[in-house]
């Protein structure tokens, strides 16, 4: 950041009085700019024993599947914003059942919340962000084939849980991956 979204004076990186480490100061207005973590929300989807996969048409790791995620929008909830997510990229209509998993992600600065969730129908299609999507069995998740770590641990948790009822409890990130 290099001018100030307020007054569009110049930043400069210093600690703030009563702070301490270094933030975004705005020198004409004195507006302190915080930069913090990305929120991303997302879900395992689940009709029967399937699970809907979406094999990304965007970067990073374009081809590659993922369950329906995305970042949280102002202005929405976390689960509002889980059940876009699964509009936006497989038309899916979801009922969610709680989260499953809290991620913290320092290397890339995000939180991740990730439900898991009924799909109403099987009636999906893919997105403006998908190449394609599928129903597939637990047995046939490409694991080789995932975007990203998270999705590989969300989905080696829920395959744990998936026959659980009750209140879920969530995990966190694995002891060796931050």
């Amino acid at each position: 950041m290099r001018f100030c979204p307020s007054c569009g004076g110049p930043i400069e990186q210093l600690v703030p009085p009563m702070d301490d480490r270094e933030r975004h100061v705005c020198r004409a207005c004195d507006t302190v700019h915080y930069l913090n973590p990305k929120i991303v929300v997302g879900s395992v989807c689940t009709l029967g024993d399937r699970l809907l996969l979406c094999r990304r048409a965007i970067p990073p790791s374009r081809g590659l599947w993922t369950i329906p995620a995305g970042y949280l929008e102002n202005g929405e909830t976390a689960e509002e914003g889980a059940r876009r997510e699964a509009w936006e990229e497989a038309t899916a209509k979801i009922t969610l059942e709680g989260l499953i998993a809290v991620y913290s992600i320092k290397r890339i600065d995000q939180v991740q919340l990730l439900y898991r969730a009924q799909l109403v129908s099987d009636q999906v299609a893919a997105g403006p962000e998908s190449l394609e999507v599928a129903l597939v069995d637990w047995a046939d998740i490409p694991w080789a084939e995932l975007a990203f770590p998270t999705v590989r641990w969300v989905l080696s948790h829920a395959a744990k849980i998936r026959d659980e009822s009750g209140p879920l409890v969530p995990t966190g990130n694995p002891t060796d991956e931050s």
